[in-house]
This record gives C-alpha cells, structure tokens and sequence, in this order.
C-alpha cells in the first residue's frame, strides 16, 4: 500500500474495542492493569511462574482456539520485530516524523518527535545503499502495522489480544538519535549474529526441512557479542568501528526477516479457518519482500578484517564472499532469488522455495532464534515464560481446530 492510500492509525485503532486494545485486555489477563517498576514486573511474574495449561483462559471469540493462538504469537512476534526495527529508525531512518507520529499513537509512552538520527552511522548504513534509511523507515511502518492489523483483527473477532508493554525495560543507546530514556523489548547491542541464511538460500542441493545446515557467511558474526547500533557517541566518533557497527546491522536486517518469511507459511498450515490463512498468507509475503530487500543490501558491504570493539574487545571481520571458500555463481553477492533446491523430497526436481517451511515446532523454533541471537539479554522470565508459552499454543494448533 502507498503512502496515500494508508489508513491512520487512529482509524485503525478505533477498530479495537476500549478493553481490548493494546495495553488493555492482554493474554490470560497477564499484562491488563500490570504495572511495572523499575525492571521488575510485579503480579504477572507471580502468576506466571505458577504455570498455566494451554489455551487455558484466553477468550478465542469466534475463532477456533488454535487460530486465536496462532495470531496472538505472530501478533507478539510483530510487536518484538517493531521494537527492533524502532532502534534502527531512529538511528538511521528517514528523519521525517512519520514513523514517529504512528509509534507514538500505538506505544504508550513513545515520543512522537523525530530524533535527528545518528549521522556517522546513518552513513555506514548508507554504504550499503543509497536508500537503506528509506528502507528502514518503511520496513518500521510495516511492523507496525502488522501487530496493531492483528491484534485489531483478533478484537473484532472476539478474541483476546496481545500486549507487551509491560516488558519495555531494557536500556536505550545512549547515542546521538535515539530516545535515551524510552524503554525497549529487545537489546541491539549484544547480537549473536547467524548468516547461515546467505548460505541455505544460495545452495542448490540443501534444505534445513531435510535435515542440512549451512556455514555462516560470516562466522566472526556467530561469535561472541556484537552490536548493532552505536551504544554512545563514542562508538559513532570512531570510523572503523563504526562502518563495522553498519554493516553487523546490514547483516541482522536480513537475519530478522528471514524469520518472517518461514514462520508465516509454518504456521499457516496449522489454521483452521480460510480468512486466519489468508491474513497469515497475505502479511507473511511482505516478510519476504523485507528479506529479499535486505539479503541484496547486505552484499553490497566493502571487505574489512578484524576490527576490534573498544568495549568488549570482540571483533569482526567482513571477508570477500565472491571468493573461496564461498564465491563461485551460486553464491556470488549479487544475487538475491532463492536458488532452486530440494523440496519435500530429495527424489522431486528442484524448485526455488521460501526455506524451511516444516510447520513441526515452527513457532518455538523462532523464540530460540530472537533468544540464541540475544535479543532477549537482560529480558525478565516472566517475559520468556509468557513468550514460550504463546509458542506453545500456537505450535499446538491444528488444523482441524483441536
């Protein structure tokens, strides 16, 4: 949808009744009215640890329960995708107002003035392309509108919704751009970065759904922790680490939409209803746009060899992937359509396929993977326990509604 034709967001938050908003009626009544202090989450984290059956109190209205599920944890992982994707719009995103404007009116709390953005690292990222800040704003916009769509979608169904305020206590950079003092879901700056994804999608002859694995692109990257975004003005105001700051973000960008492009097809085969498959069908194809955007930019980065972060002294190398022990036409850096593979089975020709889309685990699949990535460092465990348990019950839909 083009700019013009956008629905505000008022418009689209007025389709959400007043107790089931976002930060109103929330799964099994863990976060209405919770209140957190500080870090600390106060009643749900009391609830939480004494454990709750699946499907066991949230309402599923008309939807059967496994649909209900199955949205509220893409609804949760939406909101997690928008808090990440908030860091890099500020950073280094069009400075124009508009994403802020639509943060503003669907997070309580955050503000809706532009932050000027970071300029050192706004032009590392722009090493990768001219319109990467572009890019970042509208991959930003449509985050956001995907969880503020689901949940809407869910109230008008009947069915509970889905808030993670309660849990936006992680520290903000410090760095010139960004909203110091907000909180956020998600940490940027202490990245486990997996570029298996460059690889699995250029290989002709592996598909994780029958078992293969596939190297890192950047193996400095599955290493240690690594950040993605300034953290102070210091690390903008070194050069060299800075471009290597820009290109770690060139690289999680695909990383985090590669995700998408999967768990939406995963679970799709689990919906029972016709409509739950076609919204699940219909915003999982935008995750693949991002991803084919974002796979294609990261290439574009200039080879660099052991740079070292002043802070926690890890370092990264970017080596030429146009040359041994990748390089060759599968895996040259300007490509960015899948490359056919095996399918269902190995005796089936080729076919250049989404990867993988087994649907066995899908969801718990994707909170190991924002967890192994450390995304989550510093989170509570009532917030991992509430997330494991929105996997659970996704993963536990079927498609004939049991």
């Amino acid at each position: 949808m083009s700019k013009g034709e956008s629905r505000s967001t008022a418009e689209i938050r007025s389709t959400i009744p007043e107790n089931a908003r976002l930060n109103g009626s929330s799964r099994r009544a863990f976060l209405k009215d919770s209140v957190v202090t500080g870090a600390a989450v106060t009643a749900g984290a009391a609830i939480l640890s004494k454990g709750m059956p699946s499907f066991a109190e949230e309402r599923s209205g008309s939807l059967s329960k496994g649909d209900a599920a199955i949205l509220r944890f893409v609804a949760a992982a939406e909101i997690i995708e928008s808090d990440i994707w908030l860091q890099y719009n500020e950073l280094a995103g069009v400075q124009d107002g508009e994403v802020e404007k639509l943060a503003s009116q669907l997070i309580p709390g955050y503000p809706s003035a532009i932050t000027g953005g970071n300029t050192a690292y706004t032009n590392a990222i722009l090493q990768l392309d001219g319109d990467m800040n572009q890019y970042i704003s509208d991959n930003t916009e449509d985050e956001l509108s995907h969880e503020v769509f689901l949940n809407a979608y869910l109230a008008s169904k009947g069915a509970d919704t889905i808030s993670l305020d309660a849990f936006r206590t992680l520290p903000s950079s410090q760095a010139t751009g960004s909203n110091k003092t907000f909180g956020r879901i998600t940490n940027l700056t202490k990245l486990t970065v997996h570029t298996d994804f460059w690889t699995r999608y250029r290989s002709s002859r592996g598909n994780p759904d029958l078992g293969n694995s596939f190297p890192n692109a950047i193996p400095t990257l599955a290493v240690g922790h690594h950040t993605a975004i300034p953290r102070t003005d210091a690390d903008a105001g070194d050069s060299a680490f800075i471009q290597a700051v820009g290109f770690t973000a060139g690289f999680h960008f695909p990383w985090i939409e590669q995700g998408g492009s999967s768990l939406y097809p995963m679970l799709a085969q689990r919906a029972r209803d016709v409509e739950v498959l076609r919204v699940l069908l219909s915003i999982g194809g935008t995750e693949i746009c991002h991803f084919q955007t974002w796979q294609d930019k990261a290439g574009n980065f200039v080879p660099v060899a052991n740079v070292v972060d002043p802070v926690t002294g890890v370092s990264v190398t970017f080596p030429d992937l146009n040359s041994p022990p990748l390089g060759g036409e599968e895996f040259q850096t300007n490509l960015i359509m899948p490359e056919p593979t095996v399918f269902l089975s190995r005796a089936l020709p080729p076919c250049s396929i989404i990867r993988p889309t087994e649907t066995t685990g899908a969801a718990m699949g994707a909170v190991k993977a924002f967890t192994h990535d450390g995304l989550f460092i510093g989170q509570s465990k009532a917030f991992m326990q509430l997330l494991q348990d929105l996997a659970s019950d996704a993963d536990a839909a079927t498609r004939n509604g049991h």
